[in-house]
């Protein structure tokens, strides 16, 4: 598990994270929702230790990575795979050499072996055969699904999701929905997903947090969520088109 101990950010004269606690638990999705600028991101991004926080401790595994270096870290991080927003593909290589990256970077696998599994990884996102594309040629649910290829290429413990819904078409947005959870059912990972999309979030999601003011203020299952009596959640699920979505698909029951 992660476990986050009084976290504290800021940028500038901004406080982002204003002392946040929290338990990322084993074998779980959990979904991180609040308010745009809330911190969502920066949290991912201090648990890789991409910014250093201000204040706090971060434990992976029982291990304390606050003062790790840069070297330490990347241990850590190999263990550790993540969607970015905009799928972060490198615009120069094709489909395959972007999934082969971190195997060809990070192991000493032979070549017949990491064409095998990209192949493998490619086939378990559905897209057999594309292989020689450049991302150039790919639509943008396409390049998420890449993405998370390339995420899941090397097993990782966890894999973290930053908005991978965001600028997707409903449909294409499900189907990425689904693979999550393919994921998380298939290989036993620890997911975190970052995300305003609702709908996705009750798809994907078995616990949830919610980030208000610089803390985590909610945590919970779905239901515990839809009946929180705590204000900033409330409004947040009504200003949010998650009811009108979720009842045209399906997703949740008439009348909640």
């Amino acid at each position: 598990m992660i476990e986050l101990i009084n976290l504290k950010k800021s940028f500038d004269s901004k406080e982002v994270l204003r002392g946040l606690d929290y338990i990322i638990e084993r074998g779980k999705t959990t979904v991180i929702l609040g308010r745009s600028g809330c911190g969502k991101s920066v949290l991912l991004k201090l648990i890789l230790r991409l910014i250093v926080p201000d204040e706090g401790r971060i434990i992976i595994d029982g291990v304390d990575t606050t003062g790790f270096t840069d070297f330490e870290m990347n241990k850590i991080r190999k263990r550790i795979g993540i969607l970015f927003q905009g799928s972060a593909l490198f615009d120069s290589f094709t489909v395959e050499e972007n999934v082969a990256y971190p195997l060809i970077e990070h192991s000493k696998i032979m070549a017949d072996e990491i064409r095998r599994r990209v192949a493998e990884v490619l086939s378990f996102v559905e897209l057999d055969g594309t292989e020689k594309l450049m991302p150039s040629e790919l639509s943008g649910g396409m390049k998420k699904r890449v993405a998370l290829a390339r995420a899941i290429i090397t097993n990782p413990d966890y894999i973290f999701f930053d908005e991978p819904t965001t600028g997707l078409d409903p449909i294409t947005a499900r189907k990425i929905d689904e693979l999550i959870v393919r994921t998380s059912k298939e290989f036993g990972t620890t997911i975190v997903v970052v995300t305003h999309d609702l709908v996705s979030a009750f798809a994907v999601g078995s616990r949830f947090a919610f980030i208000h003011d610089g803390k985590i203020t909610f945590s919970g299952s779905r239901d515990e969520l839809l009946k929180s009596d705590r204000v900033e959640v409330q409004e947040f699920l009504r200003q949010s088109e998650w009811k009108r979505n979720s009842l045209q698909e399906g997703v949740v029951e008439a009348g909640l």
